[in-house]
């Protein structure tokens, strides 16, 4: 199939990706905000994505050690939201996939542990969680709640072990990624021999290079985003609709193949 090819009617699209999913021998994906907006989290990029009302120059981390309170504010009104939110059919979908032993792990750019809440066992987070909170000084690790305490009264929150600064456990811009996490990302991509990218657009670094991998070393490159997508030479199979839409078309044909009733 040619890279990027959207000529064929959606059902063909869609069994081509459930063929080569229920066939491959060690499958992965990829998923980014797209896959969570359905679930009432917005996105960073689109219409109403989060850069749109917050300048993104506030995720910095050399704009949180100036200004900490500030950007744990930001943080405890975006945990609000995150915290209530629920998982949607793309996340089922996926820890579906995974039950049936198709897919070995989901790589995820997402920092809303929806994929966990949906069932998901093998799940690679590189850009953190919202639930913990990191000092910067001795590395201890606590649940976010602990510093939203402080935060609530009008506190910077500070480590009880050492009184170090807390940061929420995510990746702030200007950071490098958890290293076990691209690790272990990049070592499933050299294993993989099909990649779901579903919800991403590829636009960001590390994680865009992860596909690349997969493809470089033959394998199959399947993509589920609406809007604009990049790396679209590597892709071979690209279904352009939303995740909640298509990821569950994708898993119930993958049933059927599995199944042997196809």
């Amino acid at each position: 199939m040619d890279a990027g090819n959207t000529s064929m009617p959606e059902d063909d699209l869609l069994w081509a990706a459930a063929r080569r999913l229920a066939s491959a021998r060690h499958a992965i994906a990829l998923t980014g905000a797209g896959v969570s907006t359905a679930s009432g989290i917005p996105d960073f990029r689109g219409r109403d994505g989060l850069w749109r009302k917050i300048p993104s120059w506030k995720f910095t981390i050399d704009y949180f050690l100036e200004h900490p309170l500030e950007v744990w504010e930001l943080y405890a009104a975006r945990y609000k939201a995150l915290k209530g939110a629920e998982p949607n059919p793309a996340h089922y979908a996926l820890a579906r996939l995974e039950s049936l032993g198709v897919l070995k792990a989901i790589i995820t750019q997402n920092i809303d542990g929806l994929h966990w809440k949906a069932g998901s066992r093998n799940v690679i987070e590189l850009h953190g969680n919202i639930r913990e909170a990191v000092c910067l000084s001795c590395g201890a690790v606590v649940p976010i709640e602990e510093a939203l305490a402080m935060v609530e009264k009008g506190e910077t929150p500070r480590c009880r072990r050492c009184g170090g600064l807390l940061k929420p456990n995510v990746i702030l811009f200007g950071e490098p990624l958890p290293a076990d996490a691209v690790q272990k990302a990049f070592m499933l991509a050299e294993r993989s021999d099909v990649i779901l990218v579903a919800g991403s657009s590829l636009y960001v670094s590390p994680a865009n290079q992860i596909p690349v991998v997969v493809k470089a070393r033959g394998g199959t490159v399947i993509a589920v985003n609406m809007g604009e997508i990049a790396y679209r030479d590597i892709i071979d199979i690209l279904i352009e609709g939303r995740t909640e839409t298509v990821l569950p078309e994708i898993a119930r044909r993958v049933e059927i193949l599995l199944s042997g009733n196809a």
